[in-house]
């Protein structure tokens, strides 16, 4: 196109403008927006400004003057990967005085319950929130004057993270004191909505109050309905997220990849979590101790070639199986050390693949094909119910349904659900 403006009687005029032009748009390729990524200005993908930033950039006043408390991990962090720890203690005016550690700790790799103890860089002490308590206490918010929460969650009710943003804001209505929560995306979208919706009665740290397991939403919007609906009363903020779509997967847009959790090691596995959290309900293992945790299952009495034999001639959406044999690690929770009969689950077509009824439709033709060797999990002693099908189901309907032939009804049933909770929803959606 610039060659033939050449050919112009005013050729000269004409090029010193192109040669303008050129500069100005080579200024802004080397340029990119503050913390903006390779990935960024890669073709396809979006531009995702997470809250920490947008608070930084505009809404500072928030924290200013103040002494903060933050609850986060090492899933908080801007762009160019910097922690929110680091960015708020480096922040004008502000003064960062806790640090609140939820499950995992603040580095994202524990596996149990963790200690207290104090930030090796920033001299602040850090509260543990999954152990002794598993909310911020009077004493620990002593020198708050503000709680801020920053962490990256998956979009799945049975995920601990959600249980931490509403008991912080308890907390933080305790005290009398504003939270902000500097909002993130849903990982796996804010269009699908999947799962029944948890019963009160079921209540746990791994689902605290009636959402939809697979909800769809941020954990800013998450937030926004847990204050209103469970009449917490915190002086909410929500710092949201620019550039997001509810259409929008993560492999769409431009943050960088950091683990969740230990088990959630990629995006992959966050598509199936959904579904196969539920093996951590049964004698089958969901794959932690392997290489693709929550992305394949197995045990060692498993007729994984026949069972993949008959999902797959089910033809269920957007997904297929594989049979395999799978290395669990020593430190394995279940099989450790064993060598397992496994099958590995692949998404073919996120958009309409369903994880938990395809999870629960595995798990129910495994117990059918294994009458002599599947079992149901016990409730552990240290936290009674945490790893029953109840707990994780967030109802007691699930195992009956199953053994007594009834589970395509239920599903039934939480397709209805599902389709209640878009509407319970509406109110609190902040993103297009």
């Amino acid at each position: 196109m610039a060659h033939a403006h050449f050919r112009h009687r005013h050729c000269r005029r004409v090029a010193a403008a192109l040669t303008a032009a050129a500069a100005l748009l080579a200024g802004c390729a080397q340029t990119p927006p503050p913390g903006a990524t390779s990935a960024a200005r890669s073709v396809g993908k979006a531009e995702v400004v997470p809250g920490v930033e947008v608070l930084l950039a505009d809404s500072l006043h928030l924290v200013r003057d103040k002494r903060v408390g933050l609850i986060t991990n090492h899933s908080g962090t801007d762009r160019r990967g910097s922690s929110t720890i680091d960015l708020l203690q480096r922040a004008p005016g502000v003064r960062l005085t806790a640090l609140f550690a939820p499950e995992h700790g603040i580095r994202g790799t524990e596996q149990r319950e963790i200690e207290s103890t104090v930030d090796e860089k920033t001299g602040v002490p850090i509260h543990s929130l999954y152990g002794a308590t598993r909310r911020p206490t009077l004493e620990t918010l002593r020198d708050v004057d503000v709680l801020v929460f920053d962490i990256q969650d998956i979009g799945v009710r049975q995920y601990t993270y959600e249980s931490t943003v509403a008991l912080g804001m308890q907390a933080a209505a305790e005290k009398g004191i504003p939270i902000v929560v500097l909002d993130r995306p849903n990982p796996i979208t804010g269009t699908i909505v999947e799962g029944n919706i948890l019963e009160a009665p079921y209540q746990s740290f791994i689902g605290i109050y009636p959402v939809a397991s697979r909800h769809g939403m941020t954990i800013g919007e998450l937030a926004r309905m847990y204050n209103d609906q469970q009449k917490i009363g915190a002086k909410l903020t929500v710092v949201p997220v620019r550039g997001w779509r509810r259409s929008m997967w993560w492999d769409q847009y431009d943050l960088p990849w950091v683990n969740p959790s230990p088990n959630i090691r990629s995006f992959e596995a966050e598509i199936h979590y959904p579904g196969t959290v539920f093996f951590e309900t049964v004698n089958v293992a969901e794959g932690r101790g392997t290489d693709r945790p929550f992305e394949q299952v197995g045990a060692p009495w498993l007729k994984n070639q026949e069972v993949v034999a008959q999902m797959n001639a089910m033809r269920l959406p957007g997904v297929r199986f594989e049979a395999l044999d799978i290395k669990v690690e020593p430190g394995g929770r279940k099989y450790p050390g064993e060598t397992l009969k496994g099958i590995r689950f692949i998404a073919t077509d996120r958009e309409s693949y369903r994880p938990i009824r395809t999870s629960l439709i595995m798990i129910d033709l495994i117990r059918r094909l294994h009458p002599a060797e599947f079992q149901w999990r016990e409730p552990n002693t240290r936290e009674p119910g945490m790893l029953t099908i109840e707990r994780h189901g967030g109802t007691a309907k699930l195992k009956p349904a199953m053994e007594e032939g009834r589970l395509s009804q239920l599903l039934a049933e939480w397709d209805a659900d599902a389709d209640r909770f878009r509407g319970i929803r509406a109110p609190y959606l902040i993103y297009e």
